[in-house]
């Protein structure tokens, strides 16, 4: 009877665990959890009314990912990370990303493509209220996001897929998107736009270009900006 209960509580305790490693991550991607500051375990099981075994768990996971370092006798704490960091990220991402969008250029579906356009259209028209409305910078984040994360789908790659959603951690810290004026977020919606235009135009090789273009752009602001911002992690800003 032991041994039935202990694996039917297994489901239980990995369930809890995964909602405890996406409350601390979405806690560190909100600016709620600052770089350097520490993660303790009993605290997060007290705010989220779980054992501290899921909590263990889970910031283990976190230290694997990259999000938390562990630091011996003190615990963990959320990672900060520096202009190297930074180069590193679009380095790789530089090289696999233009290759992604070339693949779903010439794999895209009209319902996927749909949906770009459709995320391009809203993000074009938060942007144009982001002077009176500094909020919205949180949606145009999420929205990115997911159109990254659609075009990058798009090259029917999994493993280029998975290598990426590594590399970039997600890219959807908003706080960062303080460091794009409307200067800049107009340029990073003209690229979203462009990448459309060279997809439905059957260009591959436009479409790679524009995205590298996107990325050298967004290169270009966040390395200047990682040395005077808080640390955040990088893959950030809205490209």
């Amino acid at each position: 009877m032991s041994t039935t209960r202990h694996l039917d509580a297994a489901p239980v305790v990995r369930t809890a665990t995964a909602q405890v490693h996406e409350a601390i991550k979405q806690r560190i991607l909100d600016g709620n959890y600052r770089p350097h500051d520490y993660i303790r375990e009993a605290s997060v099981a007290r705010e989220l009314e779980v054992s501290r075994t899921p909590v263990r768990e889970a910031l283990r996971e976190l230290v694997s990912e990259g999000w938390l370092e562990a630091i011996p006798h003190h615990g963990a704490r959320v990672v900060a990370w520096t202009e190297k960091d930074a180069r590193e990220v679009f380095e790789l991402r530089l090289v696999l990303e233009p290759m992604a969008v070339r693949l779903a250029s010439q794999r895209m579906d009209s319902a996927r493509l749909g949906r770009l356009e459709a995320l391009a259209e809203r993000m074009e028209a938060l942007v144009e209220r982001v002077e009176t409305d500094p909020g919205v910078r949180n949606e145009i984040a999420l929205l990115n996001h997911d159109f990254h994360r659609e075009l990058v789908l798009a090259s029917d790659n999994q493993r280029l897929a998975s290598v990426l959603e590594s590399v970039v951690r997600t890219s959807v810290i908003r706080r960062n998107f303080g460091n794009y004026d409307l200067t800049n977020l107009r340029r990073s919606m003209r690229h979203h736009r462009e990448i459309l235009e060279a997809i439905v135009a059957g260009s591959p090789e436009w479409a790679e270009h524009v995205m590298r273009a996107h990325l050298l752009a967004a290169q270009a602001l966040h390395v200047r900006s990682t040395d005077v911002s808080d640390g955040a992690p990088p893959g950030t800003s809205p490209h």
